[in-house]
This record gives structure tokens, C-alpha cells and sequence, in this order.
């Protein structure tokens, strides 16, 4: 059974709907054999997934899938990013790392990318960390980016958005892809979802699995203190919502993987991993499909209710 494909939106592109986030895969490559990482990066492809999204903020993911994919460039659709500094190192802040969206670092970034990718051209460029409209005009970003779409390095504008600025971002009427954060323990932007592929654009889900925040095996502890407070967070609202008595039989992350699939405006959800067991069995639940409509009802349901209790409490 393959994984069924949804139209990313006026890009016209058949995109499977599950796709592959390459942070994670960058923040690993310490402790990966090259031998290790290409097979893994084959075995994406081999099982059917034919969107595979990375940045320059995650360390040497565009290296990685240059070095052991660009054999393979036509089997897929290659998303990246821009903002991200070049030629200096970036400060975190509130979890959020230091961008630059003038032209001339957006083109540096977009070059940087082509040749760590060892490509002429990415598919989709998407703007990082969601800088608000006002900073993209003052700045000339999208005018940047059309250039270089002009010069035949990029196919189509994107931007990794998220509320409030999302909305501003819908009505510029310049972005052809959205990528956005959802899952069932992360459900503020589902509304907005469909706004986004209703404007004619397609949505790339992050965050489907909630980082594996719920899984069992997950240290709550890995990662810098962002990333720790998400996860705490994360796990206690799932316990607090008392998803386990609606797994019937299913692990945790094929519960929420199979939840976000539900979404009727989901194009693509990109999960990563660095481990070929967790990619198989994010394969399998896709190929299973989304959750029957009564049990993802009774997971929204449930989490909303935590949700309002947790606030009550505050």
C-alpha cells in the first residue's frame, strides 16, 4: 500500500502526505556513520515520500541530503528556507533563533543552500520564523525572492508562519506554501489551516507528533530549555486529556500522526527522525490512514477540555 498524496496547493505538485523534516537528522549526524545516514535518507525515498524539507539553521541536514540524495533529485520535491544568518553564528532567543531578512542575507542564504544541496534549484524557498509583514516589506524580502525565482534558483515562495502574523502572511497573496505547527496536543492553528489552503496555497504541517513529546522512550530532559518546557508541557497536557484510553492497541506516536492526517486541509505533515525503525513505522500508520472521524472527535474533545480546565487553574 503506498502513502497517499494530497495537491500542495497551486504549486500543482502530488505531494505524498507525509513528508520528511531533516532537522532532527542534522542535529544527529555526530552520532551517525555516513554509511548510516545515507541509508536512512534512501530509505525515505524508497518508501514513497516524495517531500523532504530542511534549513540551514539545522546544522549539516542541507549537507547531508546533498551529499547522499542529489543522485536522486528528480524523485523529489525539495523545500529549504531563508533568513537563516550566513557567515555568522546566530543567538537564541526565547527558543528562537536571530534571522536576517534583507536581500542580500536572503541571497547568500538561497546560494549557500544550492551548493550544500549540490543542486541548481529548490523547489520552495520559505521564509523562516515568521517575521512579520512589516519587517518583510521594510526589509524588500519577497522582491528578493522573486528575483531569484526570476534567475531560475527557486520554483515557489513559502513561509514557515504561525498566528498572529500568519493572517497578514495569507493576505500578502505572495506565498504558494504555508508551513505551519499542528497536532492534537498543539490545536491553535487548525482554524487557520484551512484559511491558508482556501487562499489557494498549500499547508506543510510541523509538529504532527508533537516532537515525540508523549513517547514513552522521549527524555523529557534532551534538547535546550525551549525545547524541554515544550515537551513537559506536551506530555502532561496528553496525560491530562487521558489519550491513552482511546489508543486501542495503537503507540502514541501513531495516534497523533494518524489525528493531524484527519485534518481535511492538510497537504503534507513532514516528521523526522534519525532512525530507520521510527521511519518505518511512521510509514505504516500513514499508509493506515487518518483516525476513524468518532475517535479523533473524542480527541479534541478531550484536549480541549484539559485545555480549559488547565486555564480555569491559572
Amino acid at each position: 500500500m503506498s502513502i497517499s498524496t494530497a495537491i500542495l496547493g497551486r504549486t500543482g505538485f502530488a505531494a505524498t502526505r507525509l513528508g520528511f523534516g531533516a532537522m532532527e537528522l542534522g542535529g544527529f549526524a555526530g552520532s551517525l556513520s555516513p554509511q548510516q545516514v545515507g541509508r536512512l535518507l534512501g530509505g525515505v525515498l524508497d518508501a514513497g515520500i516524495n517531500l523532504i524539507d530542511t534549513a540551514p539553521d539545522y546544522g549539516s541536514s542541507e549537507e547531508l541530503v546533498g551529499a547522499h540524495l542529489a543522485h536522486r533529485r528528480k524523485e523529489f520535491f525539495l523545500a529549504s528556507k531563508c533568513g537563516c544568518l550566513v557567515g555568522r553564528t546566530p543567538r537564541l532567543r526565547n527558543g528562537r533563533l536571530e534571522h536576517d531578512f534583507s536581500p542580500e542575507n536572503i541571497r547568500a542564504g538561497v546560494e549557500q543552500s544550492l551548493r550544500r544541496l549540490k543542486t541548481d534549484h529548490l523547489d520552495l524557498v520559505q521564509i523562516h520564523s515568521s517575521p512579520s509583514r512589516e519587517v518583510l516589506e521594510a526589509h524588500g524580502s519577497v522582491a528578493a525572492l522573486d528575483l531569484l525565482r526570476a534567475e531560475g534558483k527557486l520554483r515557489f515562495l513559502g513561509m514557515s508562519s504561525v498566528l498572529p502574523d500568519l493572517l497578514d502572511h495569507i493576505g500578502m497573496g505572495v506565498f504558494d506554501v504555508f508551513q505551519l505547527p499542528y497536532s492534537a496536543l498543539e490545536p491553535e492553528h487548525e482554524g487557520v489551516i484551512g484559511t491558508a489552503a482556501r487562499a489557494g496555497a498549500g499547508t506543510i504541517i510541523r509538529g504532527g507528533v508533537a516532537r515525540g513529546a508523549p513517547a514513552p522512550d522521549h527524555d523529557p530532559e534532551r534538547g535546550h530549555d525551549f525545547w524541554r518546557s515544550f515537551v513537559r508541557e506536551r506530555r502532561s497536557l496528553w496525560e491530562r486529556a487521558k489519550l491513552d484510553e482511546l489508543l486501542e492497541g495503537m503507540p502514541r506516536m501513531e495516534f497523533l500522526l494518524r489525528f493531524v492526517l484527519g485534518h481535511p486541509d492538510l497537504h503534507t505533515t513532514i516528521v523526522g527522525t534519525s532512525r530507520p525503525e521510527h521511519l518505518a513505522a511512521n510509514v505504516a500508520a500513514a499508509r493506515k490512514g487518518a483516525l476513524p472521524q468518532e475517535l479523533r472527535a473524542e480527541a479534541k474533545r478531550r484536549v480541549e477540555a484539559a485545555q480549559r480546565q488547565q486555564r480555569a487553574l491559572l
